[in-house]
């Protein structure tokens, strides 16, 4: 009887185990039925003239379902990198084509075989069936080849979904890092779980430009919790299954951007956002790296003296759990930013980073890099 009891008792202590487990596991986040927030009274507006970023927004309404308008598609041409214009550029050099893939923000593909001449734009992804698309278009994409499969990760938003109310600050609507998949670097990349509502992080975060990072057999998407959201924004990173479908941690905070001598607040440097005077400290655009001597680095975006910089911190660990150190000064702090490193065919390490004069456009370049010491090294500009 004693130990039929006992059996019965560790048979129960094991399912109780289980459950806890799978209740503690992260789960992709599901749209659960929610009274609709309304939406709050946003920071003042900026002051007529002033320099800042983004064209003023109309406040978010809540989840009154307003379809998008489906963009015509634009004419395919072949160009100088020198005569394209676009934020957020990221070149992907594919060894099975011996091709160069470029994407950005818009998250459209151009083609080119020597860094020079580019073609396109093709249509990169299909998200149709899902809530991405109502988002209109995606911010900051990128593209990665990890074993057999290409994947293409972009900021997908929903202006009609208020997922967070930040009184006399900001509205903050749906937006989140997707990953989507396909067997060529050409697309069309596509969801890697086929649900109308599937997403990878918290759902009422805030979470923009996601980038992905493998090593010693672990992926992670490494991405920013926005600033518009937590005033002072943060690096973030999960580790991923192996198909990038399902996080296996929660998120975990790298750094705040208060953290780098070089980044300025943005009201005390006078810029102003959408329209409006936010405080606060910015996060943009990470992608990891390692130097000659494997020492772990990390380019990131925020403002700074001369608006727009690029900044580099490096992992006192030499692991993604850091601790991460700021170098005191930007890497490059002359209104350019949201960069990323690749390998030519010849084998040169270069950087993709966007850079505009004055009031310009933001304009593509690449750079020579030197990664061969313990520090990454700007160089020249590349020419092909």
């Amino acid at each position: 009887m004693f130990r039929t009891r006992l059996n019965l008792l560790s048979m129960a202590l094991a399912v109780c185990a289980i459950t806890v487990s799978c209740n503690n596991a992260p789960k992709p986040c599901i749209a659960e039925p929610q009274e609709p927030l309304v939406p709050g009274e946003q920071a003042p507006p900026s002051d007529p003239g002033q320099k800042g970023f983004g064209s003023a927004r109309p406040a978010t309404q809540g989840a009154a379902a307003r379809p998008q308008q489906p963009r015509p598609a634009p004419e395919v041409k072949t160009v100088p990198l020198a005569e394209l214009s676009m934020s957020d550029p990221f070149i992907l050099a594919d060894e099975a084509t011996h091709l160069y893939y470029l994407t950005s923000t818009g998250g459209r593909i151009y083609t080119s075989p020597d860094l020079n001449m580019w073609t396109g734009p093709y249509q990169a992804y299909d998200v149709s069936g899902t809530w991405m698309e109502k988002s209109g278009g995606v911010a900051a994409a990128e593209l990665h080849h990890i074993g057999d499969k290409y994947y293409f990760i972009g900021t997908f938003s929903d202006r009609d979904d208020l997922v967070d109310v930040i009184p006399r600050r900001y509205n903050v609507h749906r937006a989140q890092s997707m990953v989507l998949v396909s067997d060529t670097a050409k697309g069309p990349y596509k969801p890697i779980v086929n649900e109308y509502d599937f997403c990878l992080y918290p759902r009422n975060w805030a979470i923009l430009d996601g980038t992905i990072w493998s090593e010693g057999g672990k992926n992670y998407v490494v991405f920013v919790h926005e600033w518009l959201q937590t005033i002072d924004g943060t690096m973030e990173y999960m580790e991923m299954s192996d198909d990038f479908s399902t996080p296996l941690t929660k998120p975990k905070t790298m750094f705040r951007a208060s953290e780098a001598p070089w980044v300025y607040e943005m009201n005390g440097n006078g810029e102003a956002t959408y329209g409006m005077k936010i405080p606060g400290w910015v996060t943009d655009g990470p992608e990891l790296f390692r130097t000659g001597t494997g020492r772990l680095g990390m380019i990131w975006a925020s403002w700074g003296k001369n608006r727009y910089c690029e900044g580099v911190a490096y992992s006192e660990s030499g692991t993604i759990d850091g601790p991460w150190i700021q170098e005191e000064d930007s890497f490059k702090g002359d209104n350019s930013g949201h960069a990323m490193l690749f390998k030519s065919f010849e084998g040169k390490t270069l950087m993709a980073i966007h850079h505009s004069e004055g009031d310009g456009p933001r304009k593509p370049e690449i750079w020579t890099v030197d990664l061969s010491g313990d520090k990454l090294v700007l160089g020249e500009k590349y020419l092909p």
